[in-house]
């Protein structure tokens, strides 16, 4: 373990971006106001999660193009897309038009793995493909080959009035370099690190030992250093982690006591590992930015980092994130040695 950690050098924010039903506008609303605090704050980037047949985000990329036209400078983050929802190559062709319109902040997060729930929604996802759609790795590497502008046909050329491409149109130069994958095991970060993405690591990791103790810190650092060993760039290989960190210096009491009630609902998942994945989860962090602090910079994995993408709750309100994003900027990250953006 290094003897000091990592100054902070990016600070992000990640949001699911709920909404009610009975008027979606308003939620969707609440989201871009909140980018655009975090661009007024100084953030790096802002985050957004991804959740079909929910009341979240179903469509990031459509955000990140409305979030785009009214910010300039914050970087705008997908954590993450599950490929088992998409085509490779129209999700290619959106996100390179997206990115072209936010002037090169787009930063994309995928992930593989069949569609959650997929016995009920593969009907109305593949009706005529279900039992043969792939998806392991090998979607992943698809999308990467076609952001980087590798031919997605042997055709090109005239045809009477319409001239053809072979590769993906637009094609953004530098989004090949920004696209992350979003793991929790040692086989995704290292397959990551072999195929020169970026990596996302969050709150939850998978016990892949048989036996314990189980320290998510130290899992989590395992899978970091094993994307760092296999990845072309090797120690200068970017990390963000993705903790619930919740800063309490400006709460009200009636937020504080939210704010860590909520904490100790989630704290029993976090004793051991959950479910036949194995997946160990990783504590919520609430309290003053110097306490958070002082807990981050004992944490064994963020001590080799640079980034962050701090997870807001799913289930706060507006003016909750208005406060924990302003603790964060203001407080928290300072202390942990990051200096706003300009």
């Amino acid at each position: 373990m290094p003897s000091t950690p990592r100054p902070l050098r990016k600070l992000g924010f990640l949001t699911i971006g709920l909404f009610d039903e009975a008027d979606p506008r308003r939620g969707h609303e609440s989201t871009l106001e909140i980018i655009e605090l975090g661009e007024r704050l100084g953030f790096d980037s802002a985050w957004l999660r991804h959740r079909h047949l929910q009341y979240g985000i179903s469509s990031p990329v459509a955000v990140m193009a409305a979030a785009s036209q009214r910010t300039s400078r914050i970087e705008l983050g997908t954590a993450v897309i599950p490929l088992g929802w998409e085509n490779p190559l129209r999700l290619a062709e959106d996100l390179a038009t997206v990115d072209l319109l936010s002037g090169g902040r787009v930063n994309p997060g995928v992930s593989v793995g069949p569609p959650m729930h997929y016995d009920q929604v593969k009907g109305a996802l593949y009706p005529d493909t279900a039992d043969v759609e792939d998806f392991s790795y090998e979607r992943v590497r698809r999308l990467l080959d076609l952001v980087r502008g590798k031919p997605a046909t042997d055709f090109s050329g005239v045809e009477g009035f319409e001239v053809f491409s072979d590769r993906v149109q637009p094609h953004s130069p530098g989004l090949g370099r920004r696209l992350w994958y979003g793991g929790g095991s040692l086989g995704s970060a290292r397959w990551a690190g072999e195929h020169g993405m970026n990596f996302l690591t969050s709150s939850v990791v998978k016990a892949e030992g048989a036996e314990g103790p189980y320290d998510f810190a130290e899992i989590q650092l395992s899978h970091i250093r094993a994307f760092r060993a296999a990845h072309p760039d090797g120690e200068d290989a970017r990390v963000s982690q993705g903790l619930v960190v919740i800063p309490t210096d400006s709460a009200s009491p009636a937020q504080r006591a939210k704010y860590e009630e909520y904490a100790a609902r989630r704290t029993p998942r976090t004793t051991s590992p959950q479910g036949p994945a194995r997946l160990m989860f990783a504590p919520d962090i609430v309290g003053t930015s110097q306490e958070i602090a002082e807990r981050l910079h004992a944490h064994a994995a963020f001590r080799e980092i640079d980034e962050v993408a701090f997870a807001l709750p799913f289930t706060f309100g507006h003016e909750d994130y208005v406060q924990i994003l302003t603790d964060t900027a203001t407080k928290l990250g300072p202390a942990l040695g990051w200096r706003p953006a300009a």
